[in-house]
């Protein structure tokens, strides 16, 4: 099991690390890491691992191997392999990370600003989007975007905290997501809370307030069903 650095503290942009294995197709298992696995519609962390002896191995994205949510396997770019057992130093792309921080924070908020069922959704650098069970589009959309950047500027206080698969089944309306559930299986459930707006299950990364998200501004709204539309979102 591979020790999630980033869900105590998603502002690490280093840490030190033991390799523990390198699997078949030449991913890099490490004992403990920084980087987010993809998953839930945020993509995985790309970066570095650098050895003991200064050799840099670029890492092109992190997942988890066969659906195992407990392990986080690092794709590596190209160049020779760790071997078990070195020590090495994680670093994430953390320009790009704070960027998926800040975007995943705000489609929490969107997710506010359209309250029906979420069928889908995408974190992006600069984009991203969900798909709502919404079956027409609401005509104030100019005062649904004022709303949103209000909770942007409203500095609310962005925290995590846990509930146990029991507490979650019996709070099942937390669940937003109509077809990603919530990792359950491993005893407790990780949940979001984002001031006295909004809380939800979510195993992401985030800002630690909404005011660092910045600016946001509703972009295209495309029908991809006959009561399914997708909201896409974007820094303005």
């Amino acid at each position: 099991m591979t020790e999630f650095l980033f869900r105590a503290d998603s502002y690490l942009r280093a840490a030190p690390a033991r390799v523990e294995a390198i699997t078949p197709e030449g991913g890099i298992v490490l004992d403990r890491t920084i980087f987010y696995a993809s998953s839930g519609g945020q993509p995985g962390d790309a970066g570095v691992i650098e050895t003991a002896d200064g050799r840099r191995i670029a890492i092109a994205t992190t997942i988890h191997p066969d659906g195992d949510k407990t392990q986080i396997v690092h794709v590596p770019a190209e160049g020779a392999l760790p071997a078990s057992g070195d020590q090495v130093t994680a670093m994430i792309d953390w320009d790009r990370r704070y960027r998926l921080m800040r975007m995943h924070t705000a489609l929490h908020l969107l997710s506010v600003v359209f309250p029906f069922p979420v069928t889908g959704g995408s974190v992006g650098e600069d984009k991203g989007r969900l798909d709502f069970d919404m079956p027409e589009v609401p005509d104030n959309l100019a005062e649904l975007e004022a709303r949103l950047n209000e909770m942007v500027s409203g500095n609310h206080r962005v925290t995590d905290e846990w509930i146990t698969d029991a507490e979650m089944t019996a709070n099942a309306s937390l669940i937003k997501t109509m077809k990603v559930k919530p990792p359950m299986g491993q005893g407790r459930v990780r949940l979001i809370r984002i001031g006295d707006v909004d809380l939800q299950p979510c195993g992401g990364t985030h800002v630690r307030n909404t005011s660092e998200i910045g600016p946001l501004r509703l972009g295209k709204i495309e029908k991809k069903g006959a009561i399914n539309r997708r909201v896409a979102l974007l820094f303005a």
